[in-house]
């Protein structure tokens, strides 16, 4: 079982990401056809059964959490039929400062109470700090978690991009169990898996996440989500390959995909699924033929050998 659905039983194998949601990052305003879009790519989502929706409260600068919840209010009664996960602690530059991250418990709490007003809902049912702070205070982080959990207005807690260390650091000082990691994981993204073959190899392997990570989240039932799943389409139609790896693996995906009567996109989400961590892929498209495309991936099973084969093609050589 996917360790979420032990909190959420029907959170699904597959989580709709909202970022494309709302139009233009530099448009200040939403336009009417970029509500049209989004309306539409929701009402394909939840045709296909999406349960999980991911956002952040920088997505399209605010106006991904604000178009889902000008949905919501057109669909009263959906709020509870449905499950809601948003991202917090990234902070653009502006005029004062650079770029950031802000773990401070004032951005923290601001941006949960933005989110709900954006989202049109009272409560959040997974916040997740968006991308390590290494200012981080520990305590006054769980604090505030602490704080908001109390309140109701968050129900559980996780992290993106967290290697294993920040996840015990900032476990050691929480009562309630982070219950998801989201990180960058493909067909294409294989530093996970190639840290850990390479292990003991004179060459070596680069850390990408930090060494264990998906090991600690399998032993201490941390979801593992994956950002970045269909690799852009690179395999799958939406991105033209650029070296030969890359074609090979396009070329035996669409084998693959005849093979077993399905999309391209259930292949390559399939893959990441089959892995025993659980990974649930997080899917960024608002095409609605694409979201069909994707929600294919659930039920199917690769062999062993398809699996393997498929992440041959996308190293470019063979195991060592």
């Amino acid at each position: 079982m996917l360790p979420i659905l032990q909190t959420y039983p029907d959170a699904g194998a597959l989580v709709f990401g909202c970022m494309g949601l709302g139009g233009d990052w530099n448009q200040a305003d939403i336009s009417v056809e970029a509500r049209r879009l989004s309306y539409a790519a929701l009402d394909s989502a939840l045709t296909k059964d999406f349960v999980l929706f991911d956002h952040a409260d920088i997505y399209s600068r605010g106006k991904s959490e604000q178009v889902f919840g000008d949905y919501l209010a057109l669909h009263p009664g959906l709020r509870d039929k449905i499950l809601i996960q948003t991202k917090c602690a990234i902070r653009f530059k502006d005029e004062h400062a650079v770029g950031r991250y802000d773990f401070s418990a004032a951005y923290i709490r601001r941006q949960v109470e933005l989110s709900l007003r954006q989202l049109q809902c009272g409560y959040i049912d997974m916040l997740l700090l968006h991308r390590p702070d290494p200012l981080m205070q520990v305590e006054e982080v769980a604090a505030v978690l602490m704080e908001l959990q109390q309140q109701g207005k968050v129900r559980h807690f996780g992290v993106s991009n967290f290697g294993w260390p920040q996840l015990q650091l900032l476990q050691s000082c929480l009562a309630q169990p982070l219950v998801v990691n989201q990180l960058e994981m493909s067909l294409n993204r294989i530093d996970w898996l190639e840290q850990n073959v390479l292990t003991g190899m004179q060459s070596g392997a680069a850390h990408f996440f930090s060494y264990g990570t998906v090991e600690y989240c399998q032993q201490h039932k941390v979801q593992i989500q994956a950002w970045g799943s269909l690799a852009q389409g690179l395999f799958s139609g939406g991105k033209a390959p650029t070296s030969v790896a890359e074609q090979q693996t396009a070329d035996l995906v669409a084998r693959l995909a005849a093979e077993y009567q399905t999309s391209a996109e259930a292949i390559v989400l399939g893959w990441l699924m089959k892995h025993p961590a659980g990974i649930q892929p997080v899917i960024g498209t608002t095409n609605p033929a694409r979201i069909e495309a994707c929600a294919r991936a659930r039920g199917l099973s690769l062999s062993r050998e398809h699996w393997y084969a498929l992440y041959v093609a996308s190293r470019g050589a063979p195991l060592p």
